[in-house]
């Protein structure tokens, strides 16, 4: 029997959404769910989603709940990664002292200094996950969802290279199926590849029957300027090539635009954006639970079936599937560095996930990765040699964070998130660092 680990089953809106997927595939009816979360009462609350879903849709999984993270993973053949280290209260810290010194984000949870102290809180956690499942489950499959995603992945290569990792998001394919509509062609209908890092990778390949789809969206972008006031519509028109990730995310991995009144105007960018969408899944978190104490259906029904339910259907049954996954960078993409993870076309089926080899990026597109790789790569060397000023040297060369404060300022923030938050960070790096110009 299968069994699939969910750590950070707390997160009860994503397992919803993946329980659900998972469930209704008929093979998978019959699995084991291991629900593990370091909070009593969201492990209860995934417990009884868990539960409704599986009634909901008529099928019987055995579904067990465990605080205990090594008992969860005792088995376990596929382990769902979805924590958020420091939860909603870390995320507000990682908005407003920075934004002290005048550091716009928009989502802070991928690059610039929300990026790099989201790694650094996550990475603890991560050992201890890696060493764990390197007892209990050497075989598994760790799908891991947990951002910064690049840096978890290179970490966990770094830490672990013999588990096997493969980071999941749903960018690529959404950035398709929304571009397909904008469009009006039939999505099944469009073959496309993207390549880069992940929320920072291109359509290198974007088709319709043989014949490439940017012509006409050249021509749309023409026909109403309006929807050339968004990030990733400036950044294709300029780059050539279409970013893989929604223009608020893409605003702060660039230098060009978080820091220009006029840009954030042009452009609508919400700045702080994330703030209110956390606010609003605690909000989601609560409704559920009282909706659930309240015996009130789920809503299960799905646009799409998220890349973990897709994964474990064609590990398990042996159906080939493709599917944009993120994987270290073992000769994938032979103009980013080596010792970093890349998203790329993975053909998945009963031998695993096998990344597909793509080569170079076009020049431009692997320059502008190439300073998103560089403030990963110092975040990951941070932590494995416990440097802190690798750490200020990170927001140095961070793109925006570099585009608006001074080296001291930038220095401080680093001082500042340190402190605040602390106990979270690894041992090594919960010290400040005066500045050299002191």
């Amino acid at each position: 029997m299968t069994v699939i680990t969910f750590l950070g089953a707390g997160s009860v809106v994503f397992t919803r959404e993946l329980l659900a997927d998972i469930l209704s595939f008929p093979e998978l009816h019959d699995v084991t769910l291991a629900l593990h979360d370091i909070d009593p009462e969201r492990l209860g609350t995934a417990e009884l989603i868990a539960r409704r879903t599986a009634e909901q849709l008529g099928v019987s999984p055995e579904i067990t709940t465990h605080l205990d993270r090594r008992a969860a993973l005792g088995g376990a053949d596929f382990v769902i990664n979805a924590i958020q280290v420091g939860m909603y209260p870390a995320t507000v810290k990682d908005f407003e002292i920075p934004a002290k010194y005048g550091l716009r984000q928009t989502i802070a949870d991928t690059l610039g200094v929300g990026g790099i102290f989201r790694a650094l809180r996550t990475f603890p956690v991560l050992d201890g996950i890696a060493a764990d499942m390197l007892e209990q489950c050497p075989q598994a499959w760790l799908l891991n969802y947990t951002n910064p995603m690049a840096m978890n992945v290179a970490y966990l290569a770094a830490i672990a290279p013999g588990l096997r990792v493969a980071g999941l998001c749903h960018s690529v394919f959404w950035t398709v199926h929304d571009l397909a509509e904008l469009l009006g062609v039939p999505l099944d209908e469009v073959d496309y590849t993207g390549a880069g890092v992940n929320h920072q990778a291109w359509l290198l390949r974007f088709e319709h029957r043989g014949a490439s789809l940017y012509p006409r969206l050249d021509e749309l972008l023409e026909t109403y300027p309006q929807l050339r006031r968004r990030v990733r519509m400036d950044m294709y028109a300029r780059l050539g090539y279409f970013p893989t990730e929604t223009s608020e995310h893409s605003s702060e991995y660039v230098p060009w635009y978080l820091h220009h009144d006029e840009e954030i105007e042009r452009l609508r960018i919400p700045v702080g954006d994330y703030l209110q969408i956390s606010a609003d899944n605690v909000a989601e978190y609560h409704s559920t639970r009282r909706s659930l104490l309240a015996g009130e259906p789920l809503d299960l029904t799905r646009e799409a079936t998220e890349y973990a339910p897709q994964v474990i259907h064609s590990i398990v049954t042996g159906t080939q599937r493709r599917v944009h996954a993120n994987v270290p960078n073992r000769g994938l993409i032979t103009n980013l560095p080596s010792d970093y993870a890349v998203e790329v076309p993975c053909v998945v089926d009963r031998l695993g996930v096998r990344p597909e080899h793509v080569g170079d990026l076009p020049v431009q597109c692997a320059a502008l990765n190439r300073s998103f790789v560089s403030v990963g790569q110092l975040t990951v060397q941070a932590a494995l040699t416990g440097d802190p000023r690798m750490v200020r040297q990170a927001a140095m060369v961070d793109p925006n964070t570099a585009a608006t404060l001074t080296v001291d300022q930038i220095w401080q923030v680093c001082d500042d998130l340190t402190t605040a938050h602390g106990d979270l960070l690894p041992p090594p790096l919960r010290r400040t660092l005066a500045s050299p110009s002191a």
